[in-house]
């Protein structure tokens, strides 16, 4: 009877450290799922799934239906998701310097290689409680679209819907400024409370907003950054071969960065059947836009943190 109760205390033990071996992250996206920037992190989520059985697994619970975007980054600061795709500029109330991302021209591989990864993940951690593991979007630019056209960069008398992301750019321009979720942008433009807004070369027609909209302005400015963020706790009690994992899907994925270009042109092409007009400049007035961008938005960073402002430019910027 003795052996017995030992045989099945010793099976219990062995089923419990073959359980525990295996973990399983809460992951959410701030964008609708299936959409743009929400599939590298729903292709990451696959790549783990399928590589870290037994190791390391992640539940997609979803996208702005599950938490709000502009609380996902306090969900995931908190813990009560484990793992979020979001962009920093959903979570300035966190990082504020985070604003800074956007205005990379360089790649990721290019940050992880020059130290500006480690850098960034340090701010993270420090702010955000959070390990910043990897990020997309490279070689997407952002641009201006508009239901009605303009002859330069002027956007005095219009009102334009922002995020942090352009902000201090538009408002430099004279736009006047409303913000919401990307959920309310249609609506908005339907019933003409917003003349237009800022959104990437890539996602408009996923999102309908074809359907209100009339122009883009080229050339595209800034560059998206979609970031994989991990709770800072959840991350320090991972095992190495579970930390490994995502390390490896991460950098899997932000190796697809590269589709990016060819992708983007298929989007263009795609507005231009959908009836979306090109704005371009004069070759004056687009150098101005293309500075008041960068020099707006750095300024806006080093408002903030001028310290973080140096040390990030030193790295973003070629």
């Amino acid at each position: 009877m003795k052996k017995t109760i030992v045989s099945l205390a010793v099976l219990a033990l062995g089923c419990t450290t073959a359980s525990a071996e295996e973990i399983t992250l809460r992951g959410a996206t701030a964008f609708a799922k299936g959409t743009t920037f929400s599939r590298p992190f729903e292709a990451f989520v696959d790549w783990v799934n399928a590589n870290g059985k037994g190791v390391v697994q992640i539940n997609y619970i979803g996208g702005p239906e599950a938490v709000p975007p502009f609380e996902l980054g306090n969900a995931v600061s908190s813990g009560v998701v484990d793992i979020a795709n979001n962009t920093t500029a959903f979570y300035t109330n966190l990082l504020p310097e985070g604003d800074a991302l956007h205005l990379a021209t360089n790649t990721i591989q290019d940050q992880r290689e020059n130290g500006c990864y480690e850098l960034i993940d340090q701010m993270h951690q420090e702010k955000v409680n959070a390990k910043f593991l990897a990020r997309t979007g490279d070689h997407i630019n952002f641009h201006l679209y508009l239901t009605k056209p303009i002859d330069g960069p002027s956007l005095s008398g219009l009102t334009i819907r922002t995020t942090p992301v352009y902000r201090a750019m538009f408002e430099t321009l004279g736009a006047n400024l409303v913000r919401t979720a990307p959920g309310e942008v249609y609506t908005a433009l339907e019933r003409g409370a917003i003349d237009g807004y800022g959104w990437p070369i890539q996602g408009v027609l996923d999102l309908g907003w074809d359907e209100q909209t009339k122009f883009r302005v080229d050339p595209g400015f800034y560059q998206v950054d979609v970031n994989f963020l991990v709770n800072l706790d959840k991350w320090n009690s991972l095992t190495d071969e579970q930390r490994a994992v995502l390390e490896e899907g991460a950098q899997v994925i932000e190796a697809s960065n590269a589709d990016n270009i060819g992708i983007n042109e298929s989007e263009a092409a795609k507005q231009a059947e959908a009836g979306i007009e090109v704005i371009t400049f004069s070759e004056a007035d687009t150098e101005s836009w293309l500075n008041t961008a960068q020099d707006a938005g750095w300024a806006a960073v080093a408002e903030v943190n001028a310290d973080a402002a140096e040390q990030l430019k030193a790295c973003l910027v070629n």
